[in-house]
């Protein structure tokens, strides 16, 4: 191949170029070539020998012995560096370091390999609800600015129809604040903020502090609403308030630069009232939240 002459050059392609096409170095090529000229004139593809001595023991023997030490260690997760070094100077088997990584790496043995699969969860649920004021979400976002810094924004979204009951965009994300959305939705729906005024309603909601705080709780209970807890580490438990923010985020936050919060609670505002009465969703049959509730509304009355 090195030999045959390029249709566009005119000129050998040369052992380097050939050995960089066929990723093997040009030392293994003339020392193959010089073994098998010297054994036989009978052209034979290039076979891979092993360079250098010849070790104490095969890869198959050692394979053996990491197999046995890895059984054998009252730990988990150790990898190919103490193996290597058990095997050393434990059992005195003489095999380099990256000889022992190569054969474990090849058989699938090194520590990220051993770890048990933690099985997937299946969600084949809904939180989606048949009618309105049976569960609710809430979450929070958080929005910089260039005087204020840091923001947050809470909102309070009905997993029914994925309307937007409440916003509240502060400074500090307080318990206190947490509770604004949840205040207004009761004067929005209710009119009142009354004792068990929203009884038999379930807030899914996350394990963040402001959440988990003795007086959000406390306060919850005394409007009736019973917590609902979305499952650590998976936030498409609490997917209805999720997907409002992430809507919110790239309609009306990403891309824009805002000076203060008094500047983010005026696009909140804005888009919250275009969201409520324009936002299609397919599970909607493509209505909006607005349309869906008087739509609720009018059969109801009929």
């Amino acid at each position: 191949m090195s030999k045959t002459i390029s249709t566009v050059t005119g000129k050998a392609y040369g052992v380097e170029r050939v050995c960089s096409a066929w990723d093997i170095s040009r030392s293994t090529y003339y020392h193959q070539l010089a073994a098998t000229e010297a054994t036989t004139a009978v052209t034979s593809p290039l076979v891979s020998r092993r360079r250098g001595p010849k070790p104490m023991i095969s890869d198959d023997e050692l394979l053996q012995h990491i197999i046995e030490d890895l059984e054998n260690s009252p730990f988990r997760g150790e990898g190919h560096r103490k193996v290597w070094r058990r095997l050393r100077y434990r059992k005195g088997i003489v095999a380099s370091r990256n000889r022992v990584l190569r054969v474990m790496r090849e058989n699938n043995l090194l520590s990220p390999s051993r770890v048990p699969a933690v099985p997937a969860i299946v969600h084949d649920g809904t939180i989606v609800t048949d009618a309105p004021n049976i569960m609710w979400g809430t979450d929070a976002i958080k929005v910089w600015t260039v005087d204020d810094g840091w923001g947050w924004c809470f909102s309070l979204v009905e997993h029914w129809n994925a309307e937007c009951l409440g916003f509240h965009v502060c400074k500090y994300g307080s318990r206190f604040a947490a509770l604004e959305p949840l205040s207004q939705a009761m004067l929005n729906i209710f009119g009142s903020v009354n004792q068990d005024v929203a009884r038999g309603v379930a807030l899914r909601l996350d394990h963040g502090s402001q959440y988990l705080s003795d007086h959000f709780q406390n306060q919850i209970k005394f409007w009736g609403i019973s917590p609902s807890f979305a499952f650590v580490k998976q936030p498409q438990t609490n997917g209805v308030a999720e997907r409002f923010n992430r809507t919110l985020k790239e309609q009306a936050i990403y891309g824009e630069t805002f000076r203060n919060l008094e500047e983010v609670r005026h696009a909140v505002a804005a888009f919250i009232a275009l969201y409520n009465r324009e936002w299609e969703l397919e599970k909607l049959d493509y209505r909006s939240p607005l349309k869906t509730r008087a739509d609720y509304i009018t059969i109801g009355a009929a």
